[in-house]
């Protein structure tokens, strides 16, 4: 479609027209592949993506639905970011084998650990359904009615566009609604952990350094898929045999320079590029600070214990981990954001839209946009707000309000569905909640409760606050309900839900912990939820409305991208360093050097495996180290975000020669705002991955099994 090719609008400066955007892989042919070879790029859009033939996109599967992985052997070994297979690696470490502090290797295929539900997605083709999608929709004015005959069309044409019976088809909407794109897909649920470094390699830094640069963190972790005789999806078998890819990445060792080509494929989950100044507006002063200061909370009471007890370390890791990610993410965007006055270009740009509008004539069409946008974000603001703090309080990081809110939806399906869908979920429900008994602690949870309601008594818009909640005691009642709830325990909770219904039910009602989250989350769905859809609403279609004018509008020359939705993009830029601050500049690169520049012994963020010291002061880099000195990291000014981590950094060539998994901290606005100025993202050298494998952990097995491109003097 056209407006594929069309001008991403928020240019600054040159270089932004030819980096930046997170591009569909089968629509690179014209404009993109060819600012891609003005940038180095030696391959073509085809060898990127094709149907007919194997490339580049069958070696870059989307990994637990969340991240990006590569495959790089023909035996289906996969390289991906350790925080991504962290849940994976924690959920075999005990204390005894504590594979999170100690690393695990296996060092023959027999070794490989199955991971219960971990799974990977290859894309197969990439279809435009645009049509299809919106067929009988062009008489619709209730945009809720409309939507509902976009979700029925989507859903008809997933069962029966044409697809092999072990593959999937997935529909997802580009441009706010004005496109939508096949994908069909081939998932492997048999993933296998093969190998990851100790937490003092691949979570070096750990919070401090999140989303900073300089970075010295080896984040990479190798898994294994393994398919059927016949090569095909299967569940876990030990008769499985290991998965012989369509391509593979061979790994360049060849070294790295400031202004190389780079490109990065992956899955990016979400970005707000073309959101209008009021709403990032609320973004920056109104929510962000608000989600900032629960999760600053939760984690000082986490790493309290942590840092205390090791067996709570271990339960909390992931969890910790997860929590402060999106912490530290939000407080760099909106530093980024104020420091690229994004508001402020936003609002020059609408201002350079409404005169385009008038030039056109479209004024009956368009000429209320802006102005639609101003009355729904400041009527939703509030509504925003308790939304958010509900979410962040009573269903990410309050564990006992999380499960509790559980056993609210459990009740709302008795009273919607009946008897026999309340059994079945109430059996799933019990069935895994030994999994959430494993790794939650109540001394912890209790402290964490008691912080959190006291922000959210505090904080939560007063006129949607329950009563229950007017002038309490948060200290009183986390004492309270962590004395009383059966929720505290596994063999309590499944007590609780003993019983048929009727007697179930009861016994809910009668739990302190239950009555808590009952009185937040009947708040919620009566007084917020509703008016929150209802404006919601109106902004998406809004924002549709917005999205379809900025194409129609734009100069035939133009290049704007598709906001991320999970779906395989690519993106192009070089390897460069920046400038964040007045007399502050970063280099590209960093070395084993500042490893042990910020060494810290015992610390747990910046203590140094003995056989890694011992490596370093010998300089036993192998064939991986350059001028005596071993690469770690680099940046470059690929446009990535959540999603991208794992995913593979290539040279001009297609080779492999980095990991993604991180961007620096200013520049973590590109969620919202690209600027070529100081966005980067940031990967781990594959140099430095296939020393830690070689050299610190002598799986030379894996070693042999990879495609290596080493520089000619070495050959």
């Amino acid at each position: 479609m056209k407006f594929l090719r069309l001008l991403l609008l928020f240019i600054v400066v040159q270089v932004q027209a030819q980096q930046g955007g997170m591009w569909i892989p089968s629509l690179l042919k014209g404009m993109n592949e060819s600012e891609m070879k003005n940038l180095g790029m030696k391959i073509s859009a085809e060898d990127i993506y094709s149907v007919n033939q194997s490339s580049l996109k069958d070696a870059v599967p989307h990994f637990d639905g969340g991240c990006t992985a590569e495959v790089i052997s023909d035996k289906g070994l996969i390289l991906t970011n350790h925080h991504c297979g962290y849940d994976n690696i924690q959920s075999h470490s005990t204390v005894e084998h504590d594979y999170l502090t100690n690393g695990f290797w296996a060092y023959k295929m027999e070794d490989e650990l199955p991971n219960k539900d971990l799974f990977v997605t290859f894309i197969v083709r990439i279809e435009d359904v645009t049509a299809k999608v919106l067929e009988g929709t062009t008489g619709i004015t209730s945009e809720s009615d409309k939507q509902k005959k976009i979700q029925e069309n989507i859903s008809l044409l997933s069962k029966t566009l044409p697809k092999e019976s072990w593959q999937e088809n997935s529909i997802r909407t580009f441009f706010d609604g004005n496109q939508y794109i096949l994908f069909v897909t081939e998932t492997f649920r048999d993933v296998r952990l093969v190998g990851a470094p100790p937490s003092s390699i691949g979570k070096f830094g750990s919070d401090t350094d999140n989303w900073v640069w300089p970075r010295h963190t080896g984040d990479f972790s190798l898994f294994r898929i393994y398919a059927d005789k016949n090569n095909k999806p299967a569940a876990y078998s030990k008769d499985n045999v290991p998965y012989k890819p369509k391509h593979f990445f061979p790994i360049s060792l060849k070294g790295l320079k400031e202004n190389d080509f780079t490109m990065v494929m992956g899955y990016p989950g979400r970005t707000q590029e073309y959101l209008p100044a009021i709403a990032v507006e609320q973004i920056v002063n109104t929510l962000n600070p608000a989600k900032v200061a629960i999760r600053d909370a939760t984690l000082k009471v986490q790493n309290e214990f942590m840092r205390k007890d090791n067996a709570i370390k271990i339960q909390y890791a992931s969890k910790n981990a997860s929590i402060a990610n999106s912490w530290k993410k939000w407080m760099g965007e909106t530093k980024g954001l104020k420091k690229a006055n994004a508001v402020g270009v936003k609002k020059q740009f609408e201002a350079d839209f409404q005169q385009k509008v008038a030039a056109a004539g479209k004024q009956a069409e368009y000429g209320n946009l802006l102005i639609d946008f101003e009355k729904n974000y400041t009527e939703i603001q509030e509504y925003a707000l308790a939304r958010d703090i509900f979410s962040e309080i009573a269903l990410r990081n309050t564990e006992i309000l999380s499960l509790g809110y559980k056993l609210f939806q459990l009740e709302q399906i008795y009273n919607t569905k009946g008897e026999q869908s309340f059994n079945d979920r109430r059996n799933n429900l019990i069935n895994g909640l030994g999994d959430f008994y494993k790794d939650f602690n109540p001394k912890v949870d209790e402290k964490v409760f008691e912080q959190l309601i006291a922000i959210y008594t505090d904080k939560y818009p007063k006129a949607f606050l329950p009563a229950e909640f007017e002038n309490v005691n948060a200290t009183n009642l986390a004492a309270e309900v962590f004395s009383q709830s059966q929720l505290v325990s596994y063999d309590k909770i499944k007590e609780l839900l003993t019983g048929d219904s009727k007697t179930v039910l009861e016994k809910l009602n009668k739990d302190r912990g239950f009555q808590v989250i009952k009185a937040m989350a009947d708040s919620h769905l009566k007084k917020v939820a509703p008016k929150y859809d209802e404006i919601n609403l109106r902004n998406i279609a809004t924002q549709r409305t917005y999205m379809k004018a900025i194409m129609e509008l734009s100069p035939k020359s133009a290049r704007i991208f598709p906001d991320a939705n999970s779906t395989l993009r690519v993106t192009y830029g070089k390897i460069k360093g920046y400038k964040p601050n007045d007399a502050v500049v970063y280099e590209p690169f960093t070395y084993l050097d500042g490893v042990m520049e910020k060494y810290i012994p015992g610390d747990y963020e910046f203590d140094v495996p003995k056989k890694l010291i011992d490596l370093y002061n010998t300089k036993d880099y192998g064939k991986y180290g350059v001028n005596g000195k071993m690469p770690v990291a680099f940046i470059a000014t690929n446009h990535t975000t959540g999603g991208n981590s794992g995913s593979p950094a290539l040279d001009a060539k297609g080779n492999l020669i980095g990991l993604n998994f991180d961007r620096v901290w200013e520049g973590t606005m590109s969620d919202i705002y690209y600027s070529p100025e100081i966005c980067r993202n940031i990967m781990v050298d594959l140099r430095y991955v296939l020393f830690i494998v070689d050299k610190f952990a002598g799986a030379k097995n894996l070693i042999e099994e990879m495609k290596i491109i080493y520089p000619k003097e070495r050959k």
